[in-house]
């Protein structure tokens, strides 16, 4: 292997893989792995891009602040070119964006704007709108606008789809290519590269339910009203200025559970760990191939590495607690916790544990309170106030047991008990410890009461 003088010269040439274990009907299905590019992402090649061009068109200069909406990965795409080239850079981010993301962009030195993901373009604190006002307000700064560069489009007319059909033409070609749209630069670059290179490739867009792109590919119309969705990245409320899609001639709109189940099946089957766009546009992919009656040689993209996703949809929890995994109902108040403790999914302490041993339990689980267990006997109850008023003043009792700041009277409820009665519990500031006679079954806290309900409307 060559020796690289910069990560930047990283980006692109991207390996492809053929499924072997997935359903794909007659059809051959191949994945591109643009997860491995150094950023984790697809979006590596248009922050390269966009910035580069920028440079040459004598826009920008290094030490120059560069500002852009972003729904995660152009960002982080940004903040590695942006990094190697010695610019500043501000991100406008919706909040739905994975803690991983942040953290990312956080740790590579972007300056990160968080903003409201429940409301439309024209909205002040819609994203994009917000990074231009910030870009308009901030002395020297350069407005990246991915929606309106066409550098953007010009990666992948000129790169991406160049690269795939190089590395296609050894089996024959490509017969359909299956992709998402955001800013809709990769769409719009790779449709116009097939359609002077390729013009009998099929293009086919997954799109998540709640955008309008689906609607507008297959029925023609344009609606005015979008909803959310919780897939990153993918997905639009108006068409962005750069957008192409007069060869697209089929879309498909996959849901939010079929999309994070879809990845999580990607992991299972292939080993491949993708993020949740990947499954937005392998579920579509799948569907494709599957309505097929001849082979056809199908090409998809892994758009980012799902290590940006632990927290959300490879976490089971998370996927419980949205109602993407299915329980199995009991009609009792069990169908409300989210750990039960006969499966071991508790966080407990035991009443001889170190009081910084809860504490430490409590950061790494993200959780306010703990049972304290003496076998399978429940003794009492933790939380961080107990903590707090225990060790104030002294931080050398965070060497003491557990038992000497529990709560040993217990707020008990039957697991038959109506779900009214958590709301006098919920009223005093406690938590339910529910049982089943002297057995303890699990806690419910405030926010388990409040994901049961809005699992009931879903």
């Amino acid at each position: 292997m060559s020796i690289h003088q910069s990560v930047l010269e990283l980006i692109g040439d991207t390996p492809i893989i053929k499924a072997q274990r997935l359903d794909t009907g007659v059809c051959e299905l191949y994945l591109k792995l643009e997860s491995q590019n150094p950023g984790g992402s697809i979006k590596d090649r248009i922050g390269l891009s966009m910035i580069e061009a920028a440079e040459k068109a004598g826009k920008i200069r290094p030490g120059d602040t560069l500002v852009e909406g972003t729904a995660g990965n152009t960002g982080i795409g940004l903040a590695l070119v942006a990094q190697q080239k010695g610019y500043k850079l501000i991100l406008v981010v919706p909040d739905k964006m994975s803690r991983e993301k942040i953290f990312n962009l956080k740790a590579m030195g972007a300056q990160v704007v968080l903003t409201r993901s429940d409301v439309a373009k024209g909205h002040p604190d819609y994203y994009q709108d917000l990074a231009e006002r910030l870009a308009r307000e901030t002395p020297g700064a350069y407005f990246i606008n991915q929606f309106g560069n066409p550098d953007n489009p010009a990666a992948h007319e000129f790169g991406t789809g160049p690269e795939i059909l190089r590395q296609m033409a050894g089996i024959g070609g490509l017969d359909a290519i299956v992709f998402g749209c955001g800013s809709s630069g990769t769409m719009t670059g790779l449709s116009r590269f097939f359609a002077k290179e390729s013009p009998d490739t099929e293009l086919i867009l997954a799109d998540p339910v709640g955008s309008i792109l689906e609607e507008y590919i297959n029925r023609g119309t344009l609606s005015d009203k979008s909803a959310s969705w919780m897939v990153e990245g993918i997905g639009e409320d108006f068409l962005p200025p750069i957008s192409d899609f007069t060869r697209v001639k089929k879309a498909y709109a996959i849901s939010d559970k079929e999309s994070f189940l879809t990845a999580r099946e990607l992991l299972e089957k292939e080993g491949i760990l993708g993020g949740s766009s990947t499954g937005t546009l392998l579920a579509a992919a799948l569907k494709y191939c599957r309505e097929q009656t001849t082979p056809k040689k199908v090409l998809t993209l892994v758009c980012d590495t799902g290590n940006k996703y632990l927290s959300k949809m490879y976490n089971d929890y998370w996927m419980l607690d949205n109602g993407f995994l299915a329980r199995q109902s009991t009609g009792d108040l069990r169908d409300l916790i989210l750990r039960p403790f006969s499966q071991r999914d508790t966080v407990v302490v035991g009443p001889n544990d170190l009081l910084v041993t809860a504490y430490q339990r409590m950061k790494l689980y993200d959780v306010s309170q703990l049972p304290v267990m003496d076998g399978d006997n429940i003794v009492g109850i933790v939380d961080e106030s107990d903590v707090l008023l225990h060790v104030y003043g002294d931080e050398s009792r965070f060497r003491d047991p557990v038992s000497t700041a529990m709560v040993s009277k217990l707020d008990k409820i039957d697991v038959r008990s109506p779900i009214e009665s958590l709301l006098p519990v919920f009223d005093r500031g406690h938590v339910a410890i529910v049982v089943d006679g002297e057995k303890f079954i699990g806690l419910i806290t405030r926010i388990d009461l409040l994901n049961y309900l809005r699992r009931r409307v879903q």
